[in-house]
């Protein structure tokens, strides 16, 4: 499914400017990334949410409406107009780059008019747990979409195509979610909080023909009017996970070809992973969570972090076919809902890990990459600004490098608390081979085979200027600095 030697990249992350110039920037990057090493894209969602053009497109409002039509106070979204993206994916397409459009499937916010409907309240933190009566309540759940008038889809939305939703307009007070009469929750979902298929806003009703149809239509307009090569699905564990293979095959059937797609299923619980990739019987890939948060652990801990274990209960240890690996994204950034900062020191040693090496498909974020500079409150109510740094420069060798040098077997010393590294042998297209060396703690050495014999490497990195050669049987003490990496190949 994935490329081979692929890299995918996360081209947003929360904070990006709402000017609206997003999709004409990476149009203007496409080829440069392509150069670098790039080989497909993960883009923003590219539809109008319910904060028009400053949302970030995960409080979904009109699928079909990509910029084009003059809802929630904008034409454009946060990232420019239905035009700007169809040139981008095709400029990027054109350069080589494979683009995924990110699609939330689990709920729609801002109805444009209210309706009353019979629902039960049940507890937000457990699902299982009827906290009152049914009664008759007043919800915004009829879509209308004015602005679109029918085209492309004349489809109105209304409370039936939907489950359950956390607000009353005759009880705003009451902190409740609430199941519409005849409805339940969803099977094969997360297990958390009871059973998670409520998140927010309108939650969809998998189960019903009309929603099912539905997005099979819009699955079908999407693919053929943008010529995306494939989703990353927002939100899985809060939908019933046998809904994504069989609508991912729909749209492949229709579209004639391979579609890639991967889910976000953020828990540290590889199980619950496993068990979502069971049921899609490999469709669709997974972001390795557990991954990250090793990664946010061992930046934290520093040289009381056991480095030997940063691949435990990981799904690119247990599953590497089916994982995609990632360092950071926009939900785990500073002052995001699910922050879990990976320190800037040691984004060059996780970055390594997953670019570095033969498992998983690894994805670059772009505030990792570009750096970043924003303001937001924080759950303490204090304002903060936020600095990331770039680590373009050494994401780019680490490219350089999985390109020409990553290749053949793969041999891991990973036998100390702090100092690790791994070798690459190559194969008959690429000799020569590479070692990466990491420390979390003082500088170290690792005694390594990279199978050519009296052999000079340099390391690309630039950390330590001074050459190493290999012994007749191909083996060398390759060194590193402290709390760094360094990968050492043939010296040209």
């Amino acid at each position: 499914m994935a490329q081979l030697n692929g890299v995918m990249m996360q081209y947003f992350h929360w904070y990006i400017p709402p000017d609206g110039n997003l999709w004409n920037e990476f149009k203007e990057k496409a080829q440069e990334l392509a150069d670098a090493g790039v080989t497909s894209v993960w883009l923003p969602p590219a539809y109008k949410g319910i904060g028009g053009s400053s949302d970030v497109g995960y409080g979904v409002y009109d699928m079909y409406d990509l910029g084009e039509f003059d809802q929630k106070g904008s034409v454009r979204t946060k990232y420019g107009t239905k035009d700007e993206y169809i040139s981008a994916v095709k400029a990027a397409k054109d350069a080589g780059i494979r683009v995924y459009a990110d699609v939330v499937l689990n709920h729609k916010l801002g109805a444009d008019v209210e309706e009353e409907v019979e629902a039960t309240p049940y507890s937000p933190d457990d699902r299982n747990q009827a906290i009152g009566e049914m009664q008759k309540i007043k919800v915004w759940t009829h879509f209308t979409f004015p602005g679109r008038q029918g085209k492309y889809s004349d489809m109105e939305w209304h409370w039936w195509h939907f489950d359950a939703v956390d607000y009353n307009v005759y009880n705003q007070g009451e902190n409740a979610v609430y199941l519409f009469k005849d409805k339940h929750f969803d099977d094969n979902v997360d297990l958390e909080k009871g059973a998670f298929d409520y998140l927010m806003g309108c939650d969809l009703d998998m189960e019903s023909p009309e929603v099912r149809e539905e997005l099979n239509r819009w699955g079908e307009w999407f693919v053929e009017t943008t010529g995306i090569d494939g989703f990353r699905f927002d939100a899985v564990k809060h939908v019933r996970a046998g809904f994504f293979p069989e609508w991912l095959i729909h749209c492949r059937q229709k579209a004639g070809r391979d579609l890639f797609a991967v889910g976000e299923y953020w828990s540290y619980e590889v199980e619950a992973l496993h068990h979502f990739l069971d049921i899609t019987e490999g469709n669709v890939m997974l972001f390795d969570a557990p991954l990250h948060y090793n990664f946010s652990a061992a930046s934290t801990q520093g040289s009381d972090y056991d480095m030997r274990q940063i691949f435990d209960n990981t799904l690119v240890q247990q599953q590497p076919t089916l994982a995609v690996t990632l360092v950071e994204n926009h939900d785990s950034q500073p002052l995001q809902s699910l922050e879990s900062v990976v320190e800037s020191w040691f984004k060059p040693l996780a970055y390594a890990l997953i670019l570095l090496r033969s498992e998983g498909y690894p994805c670059i974020f772009y505030a990792d990459y570009y750096g970043a500079n924003y303001k937001d409150k924080a759950p303490d109510g204090n304002e903060y600004e936020i600095w990331l740094d770039s680590h373009q420069w050494i994401i780019d060798k680490f490219l350089h490098a999985r390109q020409t040098y990553a290749y053949g077997d793969q041999y891991d010393y990973f036998d100390h608390a702090n100092t690790i590294g791994w070798t690459r042998l190559g194969d008959e297209e690429h000799p020569g081979g590479m070692a990466v060396v990491l420390s979390n703690g003082e500088e170290g050495t690792k005694w390594m085979e990279v199978g050519q014999p009296n052999s000079t490497y340099i390391d690309i990195t630039e950390h330590i200027s001074e050459p190493i050669t290999t012994n007749d049987e191909g083996w060398a003490d390759f060194r590193c600095s402290a709390g760094s990496v360094s990968v050492w190949v043939p010296q040209s």
